[in-house]
């Protein structure tokens, strides 16, 4: 009977935690001095930049998920934990679509409804594996808190000018009527629904799969032997 452990759910995210700030700083100062693309990007929305975060659950997903398995926390079905891990992105593409309908019919106020969706799907993972979706979810808000803080303070800045990077470039053909609403719907909504479903999913989906694999590996071990 495999040993269960107590892990930590702060300490397993502290390190990975420090690692994607130190990627949102980098990344913020190299925008600063205009250093060049692919590497950084000031563009709205920042597309295609290598330095970023976005990727990182990639990483952190299956580095989490071993973790805990290695601490015998393992989720009861891994079949399910994948199926769930998928259901989770469903269910952000059905906020994303939602939010491309109701902009379309001119009701951006309400494409709120499709970011709290995205969030949503942030909170399905946990539901085959609870300990990593708690996990992932806690490295999912400390990795995009400090971007939001980061983002106020770059639209802020220079009486509304701001500093000339992605974390404050505006839409493109997007006029919004004040301050509040422009950092509500560029980057409140953003970074606490999408990119917080898209950090749990992500790394949920790459996760389960690793733990999957690695499971079969070690019951095939012993068969072998």
């Amino acid at each position: 009977m495999e040993e269960t452990r107590s892990t930590s759910i702060a300490g397993l995210i502290t390190i990975p935690a420090l690692i994607t700030l130190g990627i949102t700083i980098l990344r913020l100062v190299g925008e600063l001095e205009h250093w060049p693309k692919p590497w950084f990007n000031a563009s709205a929305g920042g597309g295609g930049a290598i330095i970023g975060i976005s990727w990182l659950p990639l990483i952190f997903g299956p580095y989490f998920a071993l973790k805990l398995a290695g601490a015998g926390d393992r989720p009861s079905s891994a079949g399910k934990s994948i199926g769930l891990a998928f259901a989770g992105l469903a269910v952000m593409v059905v906020g994303g679509v939602l939010i491309g309908v109701l902009m379309a019919m001119h009701h951006p106020s309400l494409t709120v409804i499709g970011y709290l969706v995205m969030l949503l799907g942030a909170f399905i993972p946990g539901i085959g594996w609870p300990s990593l979706g708690k996990c992932l979810l806690a490295y999912a808000f400390a990795a995009r808190i400090p971007v939001v803080v980061v983002m106020y303070l770059a639209m802020s800045a220079n009486g509304g000018q701001g500093w000339g990077t992605h974390y404050d470039a505006a839409p493109p053909n997007v006029q919004f009527p004040s301050f509040g609403t422009r950092f509500l719907y560029s980057g409140v909504l953003p970074q606490l629904c999408f990119w917080i479903g898209w950090t749990v999913v992500a790394g949920a989906i790459v996760g389960t799969i690793a733990n999957a694999i690695t499971r079969r590996g070690k019951q095939a071990a012993p068969a072998a032997a």
